[in-house]
């Protein structure tokens, strides 16, 4: 089977792609990054998700451009539900990626946090995978959660501190 598999950062992606390699599974990532700030932010991801790639030979798309100003205007007034609009705009740019590409399925290493809400994220995935005629491809592979950290600590990886908008970063240093 043929997966194309959304992936937030480097560390996050270790224990899912391990899975879904050794089930047989030919996978392929993509590194969506509207949702990541501020633009060094971004970048630090991207760099340590190209080295990891490198090391273990997995062919990833990266997403063209940051549209900062599009992913704040949507979820400005909004912020309670940015998480919403984040996984649904991720989560379809994957599936439209998957369905031109052929893939099988599309998934996301989203389902390797334990901090995301997994069952909203399970909901839009199976609904978008119908709206554009390719499967969601469901996991939960927050079992492996401290195995993926153990593993991404040995291999030396930027490890970031919060999700990755804007909001989060503040949620994670603010002190009031």
């Amino acid at each position: 089977m043929k997966v194309l598999v959304h992936i937030c950062c480097a560390p996050c992606a270790i224990y899912p792609i391990e899975k879904l390699q050794a089930d047989g599974s030919e996978v392929m990532g993509f590194f969506y990054k509207h949702n990541i700030h501020p633009y060094t932010e971004c970048l630090r991801r991207q760099e340590t998700l190209q080295s990891f790639a490198e090391q273990i030979n997995l062919r990833v798309i990266y997403q063209e451009g940051y549209d900062l100003e599009g992913f704040i205007q949507n979820v400005a007034f909004r912020e309670s539900e940015r998480c919403r609009y984040c996984y649904h705009d991720r989560l379809r740019s994957t599936a439209l990626i998957a369905k031109r590409g052929k893939f099988d399925s599309f998934t996301t290493t989203l389902l390797y946090s334990k901090f995301q809400q997994h069952d909203l994220i399970k909901t839009l995935g199976e609904a978008i995978g119908r709206s554009v005629g390719i499967p969601f491809l469901y996991r939960d592979f927050r079992p492996g959660w401290q195995e993926g950290i153990a593993a991404s600590k040995s291999l030396g990886l930027y490890r970031q501190p919060y999700c990755g908008c804007i909001y989060s970063e503040k949620e994670r240093y603010f002190q009031a």
